[in-house]
């Protein structure tokens, strides 16, 4: 990627991917506190409050606030742990939803990361290719001596 694609002319940007990726980035970079990276990963369902003030998500009971029977929630939690929700009313926390029957503690669609099988060997390996290239074109060095400019030329 280095050696070749970033360092390429794109042909409609007319410029390297490397040099537009870079001219976009804000000076100083602003970095995402560890609360903002949470909630950008976190899950969120619409359900309406029964008027025992439960709510259900995947096979679980939850007891929400009795104030919110009848009104249409957002559920918002991490799929990985099912424990822990948060109620949520036009875009405001409503509190926790309280555990009251527990029976699945992680989203049914939330898998183990199992990691993809590999591709059959092609015989080509191009990562080898780019890396020679990329040594050999930092193999050069440095000429010092063609930094200075007595006059002489090239010693």
């Amino acid at each position: 990627m280095e050696t070749v694609y970033h360092r390429t002319v794109h042909s409609e940007r007319g410029q390297p991917p490397i040099e537009r990726w870079l001219g976009s980035i804000p000076r100083p970079l602003p970095l995402p506190s560890p609360a903002d990276l949470r909630e950008a990963f976190l899950w969120s369902e619409f359900r309406t409050v029964t008027k025992t003030a439960t709510v259900s998500l995947h096979g679980n009971t939850y007891e929400v606030d009795p104030m919110l029977v009848g009104m249409k929630v957002e559920l918002v939690f991490d799929p990985f742990d099912l424990t822990e929700i948060e109620v949520r009313t036009s875009g405001k926390s409503a509190g926790k939803a309280v555990p009251h029957r527990v029976g699945r503690h992680t989203h049914p669609k939330a898998r183990p990361e199992t990691p993809p099988e590999s591709a059959p060997p092609t015989g080509i390996d191009y990562l080898k290719i780019l890396d020679e290239t990329h040594k050999a074109n930092t193999a050069k060095g440095i000429n010092y001596s063609s930094l200075m400019d007595d006059g002489r030329g090239p010693r």
